[in-house]
């Protein structure tokens, strides 16, 4: 039985926050961030709305793009360094609201590259016939941990949920290859201090993201035996458009092949990348049989890549 995409949607909070009211807040300007992110905004929760909240809605619109009801659902999987509480899981709150029976539910906790860890466990359940439909979920409310005093890291950052429907598709389609990874000796360039806020060497963590991306994403293409000129599509970790674009040559495919919502959402860490696919999925960008290739790195540092054939 092969895994795939039966389903995606996203939910983002209202309020918008842009570099224009940035400049107001810290020493900055437009178009600093701009030429340097790619982001001309993102998007704030407000303060009575939580991860689980965001997560929610998210997961309504993914079922209902796959047709199914929360009844379907075998498994959850939300992937969150931002839980409305360390415990219960936000999965769990998922699960109970959504009216789920009595299913399994977990949060995965790998940073950006989180959905990603979430799509490869669900295609482990479904493949070995342990569960049929598994709702995945990547949510942030980084506002929370947002240090909005320091102008380097407060201009990245946004809230926001993706979710998709994991399930059974044809043989042709799916998930074809995928890669994990994790170096724990990159750690401290990326982590909550024990203040709750973000801390981020952003050097290093562009060291390593220019050259993690584009060889994560080669490699899955080249595990199906095929070549970058094969890629229809990529959706890549939303985080800073001169990763992305290293990624987009590296594989040598034009910029209209390559999911560019930074500049509405900036980074969303775990969300980005279901926000974007079902962004383009939505827009067509994303079209039946397509080669898709999705790439995520993040805090750990932690890294995962998928090359899958879209469809059912």
């Amino acid at each position: 039985m092969k895994a795939g995409f039966l389903g995606v949607g996203h939910y983002a909070p209202e309020k918008v926050l842009t570099n224009k009211d940035l400049e107001k807040m810290v020493d900055t300007s437009d178009e600093w961030i701009r030429t340097r992110t790619g982001i001309e905004e993102r998007r704030i929760a407000a303060d009575d709305m939580d991860t689980s909240d965001l997560a929610f809605r998210a997961a309504q619109e993914a079922l209902k793009d796959a047709d199914l009801e929360a009844e379907d659902l075998d498994m959850i999987l939300v992937a969150t360094v931002t839980p409305d509480t360390p415990f219960p899981s936000v999965s769990a709150m998922l699960q109970h609201r959504l009216g789920a029976n009595k299913v399994a539910a977990m949060d995965l906790s790998a940073a950006c590259a989180g959905f990603m860890y979430g799509v490869i466990t669900a295609k482990q359940f479904i493949e070995t016939n342990a569960y049929k439909n598994v709702l995945v979920v990547g949510v942030e409310k980084l506002s929370k941990i947002t240090d909005w005093s320091d102008r380097n890291t407060c201009v990245l950052f946004g809230d926001g949920a993706g979710a998709a429907v994991i399930g059974p598709v044809s043989e042709d389609k799916g998930i074809l290859s995928f890669e994990l990874g994790s170096d724990g000796t990159g750690g401290p360039h990326l982590y909550q201090t024990r203040e709750d806020l973000l801390f981020m060497n952003g050097r290093e963590v562009f060291k390593f993201a220019v050259r993690q991306m584009p060889e994560s994403s080669v490699n899955v293409v080249k595990k199906i035996g095929l070549s970058e000129q094969d890629v229809d599509y990529l959706v890549p970790h939303q985080a800073n458009i001169r990763i992305m674009e290293a990624a987009r040559e590296r594989l040598g495919i034009p910029e209209e092949k390559m999911s560019t919502q930074i500049k509405r959402y900036g980074n969303t860490s775990s969300a980005s990348i279901p926000i974007a696919l079902s962004e383009d999925v939505k827009a067509g960008k994303i079209k039946d049989n397509d080669l898709v290739v999705l790439v995520g790195f993040g805090g750990g540092l932690t890294w995962g890549a998928v090359a899958l054939r879209w469809g059912k």
